[in-house]
């Protein structure tokens, strides 16, 4: 059945047709003339007398009937051909359309209209990334050169110097752990092969993760629901301590004060999976799809949206990505807005 609709059958069955209708044609000529009824003046009925004279009119009209026949199959290449014009000058909103069956010349199309859309789609994130890079740079720079004015007054009060000293430390920070983040990423994503892995237990990393992060939340009163199997795994001790800080992190702060934090690690099959879980705002589908984007940031309410916050700038979830990526694992996100969110992590036991 596939055979039937590719292009190789609708060939040969143009080439069939097209011989048959100039074989008939050419025979049509030849009795049309034997019968000398008078319409035809008399020399032509020394034309295409012979086989050979037959077989010269069966290739012209074979031309002819070619040459229309031809303008036919080719129509979707031509099209296709336009289209890749207009791409390689930059309009990568261009999409070709079919009206034939589905054959060959239908998957190519659809393997260009995918193309031309995951084209646009980069095209789209690199004007992003652009903006979003430009942004979150910009505004704690900005910040600093206010405040930094400001304690040029010669009329502020101790309070207000303290104030703006510790306002311009806190965007330093903000700043400097921006272009680490953008360094590591960087690094992480030219390169294919996690260096120096070692055997560790993964249950007292996460433990480790959660009391660093005691103060904040303890600030919010957080009820915390630990569930840690002894497990060891064989990766990089210092990048995945990335990923478990960033999550938890991430939990506690869009947690709503006196909601539930969750951290478990278990063994399933040959992997061990770690849950981090929190019962804060969540997100909806469309800020669930553009989380390990970098530099997006959806808002507290979960809408889709880029929001600039104060804290964060979006890299942190693309770089646990990628760490997790290197070690061979995997990462994914179930949320509902409003009801909270729960991270997996996925990773093999050993990894060597």
């Amino acid at each position: 059945m596939k055979f039937k609709n590719s292009l190789a059958f609708r060939l040969i069955v143009y080439i069939f047709l097209i011989m048959s209708a100039a074989n008939f044609l050419a025979g049509a000529w030849y009795l049309f003339l034997s019968r000398r009824t008078g319409i035809v003046p008399e020399r032509w009925f020394e034309l295409f007398r012979s086989p050979v004279q037959l077989l010269i009119l069966s290739l012209i009209l074979g031309t002819l009937l070619s040459t229309l026949l031809s303008r036919m199959l080719v129509r979707p290449i031509n099209r296709l051909v336009e289209a890749t014009k207009k791409v390689a000058q930059g309009d990568f909103s261009v999409r070709v359309h079919l009206d034939e069956g589905e054959d060959e010349i239908a998957e190519l199309v659809g393997s260009f209209n995918d193309m031309t859309q995951e084209l646009g789609n980069n095209e789209i994130f690199k004007k992003d990334f652009i903006n979003s890079f430009s942004h979150e740079f910009k505004t704690p720079i900005v910040s600093i050169r206010g405040f930094a004015r400001q304690l040029q007054r010669e009329d502020l009060t101790e309070e207000q110097k303290k104030e703006y000293v510790d306002i311009i430390v806190r965007e330093s920070e903000r700043l400097a752990n921006m272009s680490s983040n953008i360094l590591l990423l960087t690094r992480l994503e030219n390169q294919q092969i996690m260096p120096d892995l070692r055997k560790y237990r993964l249950d007292e990393q996460l433990r480790e993760a959660v009391l660093l992060l005691e103060r904040q939340w303890s600030e919010k009163e957080l009820e915390l629901e630990i569930d840690l199997t002894d497990l060891s795994v064989t990766a990089n001790e210092e990048m995945l301590s990335h990923v478990w800080i960033n999550l938890i992190g991430n939990a506690v702060k869009f947690s709503n004060p006196g909601g539930k934090l969750g951290v478990s690690c278990r063994m399933e099959g040959t992997s061990a999976v770690v849950k981090i879980s929190d019962s804060g705002v969540g997100m909806d589908e469309a800020t669930q799809k553009r989380i390990f984007d970098k530099f997006y940031q959806g808002d507290v309410s979960g809408s889709a949206s880029p929001s600039h916050a104060t804290e964060g700038n979006g890299l942190g979830l693309p770089l646990a990505k990628r760490i997790v990526e290197l070690s061979g694992g995997c990462i994914r996100v179930e949320s509902r807005p409003g009801q909270g969110s729960v991270f997996t992590v996925e990773l093999p036991m050993n990894n060597g």
